[in-house]
């Protein structure tokens, strides 16, 4: 799998340390926009079992570790950002990531694992540049397209 010249890396916390359950999670949405490389195990470490994995998502490189202890949760300092393309798709991605998951505010939710994801049409700039787009934007947990347009 190639690599870019930088790859985000991201510590995930599973029961047994094992890579299969965070794979199979997003694998399950993204379909043939996630592509996962062999788990690497790395044993036990003083997180409990490890292992890592090169991930393709959307054709960019991250890195995947788990641990069996949790060591470091995700936080709102890292987020990323699905450009969806109309409300289907941000239904489809929202409605997968909450259900294990939590909502927030303005786009931005927590899937199973804790990581945080904002969830936007494509047109977000155009949408806010419509009167009162921002009160709007304020009141939505999930973006709702067709409440831009009124």
């Amino acid at each position: 799998m190639s690599q870019n010249k930088i790859t985000p890396a991201l510590w995930f916390h599973t029961a047994d340390g094992k890579m299969g359950h965070v794979t199979s999670y997003y694998s399950n949405i993204f379909e043939t926009n996630f592509e996962a490389g062999d788990a690497m195990p790395l044993g036990e470490t003083p997180s409990g079992n490890t292992e890592m994995c090169n991930i393709k998502l959307f054709n960019d490189a991250y890195l995947f570790m788990t641990t069996a202890v949790e060591h470091h949760a995700f936080n709102d300092a890292f987020a990323i950002m699905i450009h969806c393309d109309d409300q289907q798709e941000i239904d489809k991605y929202w409605n997968y990531f909450t259900r294990e998951g939590k909502e927030s505010m303005c786009g931005w939710c927590m899937d199973k694992f804790g990581l945080r994801w904002q969830v936007i049409p494509k047109n977000l700039g155009e949408l806010m540049s419509r009167p009162n787009a921002w009160g709007i934007m304020m009141k939505q947990k999930k973006i709702v397209i067709k409440e831009y347009l009124q």
